[in-house]
């Protein structure tokens, strides 16, 4: 379904039933970043994940794209799904908006979960990535992917995620990472009131391990895991893991 927002169209989707389960991608990766945690998770979880600006099927022009209308774009795809709580979980850039979220109407979410995440957009680290689009977007995308994705098991993964990393406008995906160090977007992590779990991989060569765990050391009562052998998308490479690692945090949760 499309979710209207600023004139625009957001494309959304929702599986199964339970505690509502929110989900953002990084980058111009769409929802589905999310989709095999999905289909592992829906029968316990209400899932929703959606197309951010500049990612998938949603209808936004590259200007429209900053920081802001994420967040606020967000809170649009909650209120349509009529959802008062939820578990929000962001990957990679996408974790920086619900982290932003959270410090907004910290009230609408029960916990958060990030993803290979940090709290701030780096200028040297995405300045290539603004460039590489602009000038040869396949050969940027396709660099990105091999530098996301170490696993030796991955090929088929890569191919995916190359094709719905292409679906994006060449300007939207140079837009989504110039808006944020434009505007200096960083979330202040020691006042995020709730329960935090941080996954990371062991080998992410995009944002490394050592930042992973300086994250959590900064968020009150944050849980890390590591997982070995993996890279930055363990969303995609990593489902089942990702899933047993939720749900026993989760679990957890429900008992405190």
């Amino acid at each position: 379904m499309f979710v209207p927002a600023d004139g625009y169209l957001l494309n959304a989707v929702e599986f199964g039933s339970g505690p509502a389960f929110v989900a953002h991608g990084g980058w111009v990766g769409n929802w589905e970043l999310w989709q095999e945690p999905f289909e592992l998770m829906h029968r316990r979880w209400r899932c929703i994940g959606f197309d951010h600006r500049g990612s998938g099927a949603s209808s936004f022009p590259p200007g429209s794209i900053s920081p802001t209308a994420l967040v606020d774009d967000l809170f649009r795809v909650l209120d349509h799904f009529e959802v008062d709580t939820c578990v929000l979980a962001g990957e990679s850039l996408g974790a920086l908006t619900c982290l932003l979220a959270v410090l907004r109407e910290p009230e609408r979410f029960d916990g958060l979960v990030l993803v290979d995440g940090a709290p701030a957009a780096s200028r040297d680290a995405m300045e290539p990535l603004v460039n590489g689009s602009r000038t040869d977007y396949p050969a940027t995308v396709r660099a990105f992917v091999d530098a996301c994705m170490p696993e030796p098991d991955s090929d088929h993964i890569k191919r995916w995620a190359r094709q719905i990393l292409l679906r994006a406008d060449p300007e939207a995906a140079a837009r989504i990472f110039e808006s944020h160090y434009e505007e200096n977007a960083a979330a202040d992590i020691t006042q995020i009131a709730v329960p935090t779990l941080l996954i990371h991989g062991e080998d992410d060569a995009i944002v490394p391990v050592a930042l992973g765990r300086a994250v959590a050391d900064a968020i009150p009562s944050a849980e890390i895991v590591v997982l070995p052998d993996t890279g930055h998308v363990p969303t995609m490479t990593r489902a089942e893991t990702v899933v047993a690692e939720i749900d026993r945090w989760a679990a957890a949760l429900v008992t405190k």
